[in-house]
């Protein structure tokens, strides 16, 4: 028995795509599944802590061999099976310490989003210059997911993944959708010029428009991020700061650490009195100001004195202000705050984190939860509220952005911070309840990224690491172990120029989301005129 698959030559015609006459009916039909999943893990295998940015290409190659022509139940099957070998390892972090049925639950919903955008690029797989249409899918599937449900998840967006590779100047051209459309077209296109490339060699006549649009497909990204590196500067164009990064570490992993408040908030204390001692010493210069981590006081300092005295006896002791996260309740309302902390008159400025993390700040259907397992209740007792301001402090005229650990993933969270003002970022995060798994090295990343989209030095304050100093050009100056006391001090430029990124702001995203929209439209235009002449 012959098994046969359909293939696409153009739009609305569709001829058969033989399988080897060897395997049988069960086995053929496993082969696209098998393949969907492996090239999903080897996507994954393309992202932080490896540098291995370029299998991202060869995976989406895959995906659009496994894609191409399929009726719309199988994309969406093979695309939920991209999706889970992707996500499943990818998001191994989040069950650190809540156990596998969440991290099971977030994978499935996730897998979702790719799966609908598997059966979107299956159907622009019968268009002309069909990469393009499939690419801006995959980017449309993405801001889709950043926004939905509980104000989105972007982990995982292809951009975050390439903080190493030859596309990341292109950050700064149009942010993570344009970072991550060259990306996923790049692999479109090169299994699309392999293809036609095998056709001709069979049929001995080359399509040239076809093979035009393919090798376009791999050359334009490519040029298109050598020509966006002119973009790209560390150059201080603001004087610089000195700045310091405080890791203070915990006393243990996990959730528990947060019962132990006090002891996290004198280890950063007492690192930043060691820093203290350096200066004094003239083993460093005294910095500008320093930068502690998220939660670094989970002790509200304006409720409790004792926390109020701690973090004043560090600022007396380094002698410059301090950016404390703190976790405050003020007018009824629990807030995951950074607090400026001046050594002369104290707090002075305040701002409270905006995008809260569901099911780790809030709960959302906290009843349907406890219902499914009280426990998890538990892990999330009183919700934080979302604060409303942009995050910028001035620190002696250096105007400082704010975006608090999970803000990093989230492209309007970092970029207000800029548009108000920012001369350059910084990212205090906690991921001290994720042990040392992969979901530290993912968020630095991010956060690579985001310094290049907007060419500003980001720093990242970190509980238990891996904390860091990242120049305007994405490269990494300094950094710390896990799970390990240590500070950080260096003289970053400020800069005030803008890039494209910036200046546009959500347009690419919305200019890539139409795209997609269009050439759904077409594809669904030309199904319907093909049946109708098939009726006729």
């Amino acid at each position: 028995m012959t098994v046969t698959a359909p293939s696409v030559d153009e739009p609305g015609r569709l001829r058969p795509r033989p399988a080897p006459a060897s395997w049988g009916p069960g086995l053929a039909r496993l082969v696209p599944a098998a393949a969907a999943a492996l090239s999903g893990a080897l996507l994954y295998v393309s992202f932080p802590p490896r540098t291995l940015w370029w299998l991202a290409l060869p995976a989406f190659a895959v995906l659009g061999r496994v894609l191409r022509g399929r009726r719309w139940k199988a994309a969406f099957g093979l695309g939920y099976l991209f999706g889970l070998g992707f996500l499943l390892p990818l998001l191994v972090w989040t069950s650190v310490e809540v156990g596998p049925f969440p991290w099971l639950a977030l994978v499935a919903a996730e897998a979702v989003f790719v799966a609908l955008a598997g059966v979107g690029i299956a159907a622009v797989s019968r268009l002309p210059a069909w990469p393009v249409w499939a690419a801006a899918v995959w980017i449309a599937g993405e801001a889709v997911r950043a926004r939905v449900p509980f104000h989105g998840f972007p982990w995982g967006k292809i951009a975050f993944g390439q903080a190493d590779g030859v596309f990341l100047p292109l950050a700064a051209v149009g942010g993570t959708p344009v970072l991550g459309f060259a990306v996923v077209l790049c692999g479109f296109g090169l299994y699309e010029a392999v293809r036609l490339a095998r056709e001709g060699r069979r049929t001995r006549a080359i399509r040239r428009p076809a093979a035009a649009a393919a090798l376009l497909s791999v050359a334009v990204p490519v040029v298109g991020a050598l020509a966006a590196r002119s973009l790209v500067s560390d150059r201080a164009e603001d004087g610089t700061a000195t700045v310091a990064v405080i890791q203070g570490n915990v006393p243990r992993a996990g959730l528990e650490f947060n019962a132990q408040r006090r002891a996290v908030l004198d280890y950063h204390a007492r690192e930043t009195e060691r820093l203290a001692a350096d200066v004094k010493a003239g083993k460093v210069p005294r910095p500008d100001f320093v930068l502690w981590p998220e939660n670094s006081s989970d002790i509200d300092p304006f409720a409790f004195a004792d926390a109020r005295m701690v973090i004043d006896q560090a600022a007396k002791a380094i002698g410059v202000p301090i950016s404390v996260g703190g976790v405050v309740e003020r007018d009824g309302r629990l807030l995951n705050e950074q607090i400026l902390w001046d050594p002369v008159k104290g707090p002075v400025q305040t701002y409270d984190k905006r995008q809260i993390q569901p099911f780790g700040e809030y709960l959302p259907l906290r009843s349907l939860v406890g219902a499914i397992n009280k426990s998890w209740t538990s892990m999330v007792r009183e919700d934080f509220s979302r604060g409303t301001a942009p995050g910028v402090f001035t620190i002696d005229g250096t105007k400082v952005g704010l975006a608090t650990c999970y803000e990093a993933a989230f492209d309007w969270a970092v970029r207000d911070t800029v548009t108000h003002g920012a001369r350059m970022i910084s990212v205090p995060s906690n991921n001290a309840t994720f042990d040392r798994s992969e979901m530290t090295y993912q968020q630095l990343a991010m956060s690579r990224i985001r310094a290049v989209e907007h060419s500003r030095t980001v720093t990242v304050p970190v509980t238990s690491g891996v904390s860091a100093i990242i120049m305007p050009d994405g490269h990494i100056t300094q950094k710390t172990g896990m799970f390990v006391p240590a500070h950080l001090v260096q003289k970053v430029p400020l800069r005030s120029s803008t890039t494209p990124a910036t200046e546009l702001g959500v347009l690419p995203e919305l200019a890539l989301v139409l795209l997609a929209a269009g050439g759904l439209g077409w594809a669904i235009g030309a199904g319907v005129r093909g049946r109708r002449a098939t009726a006729a």
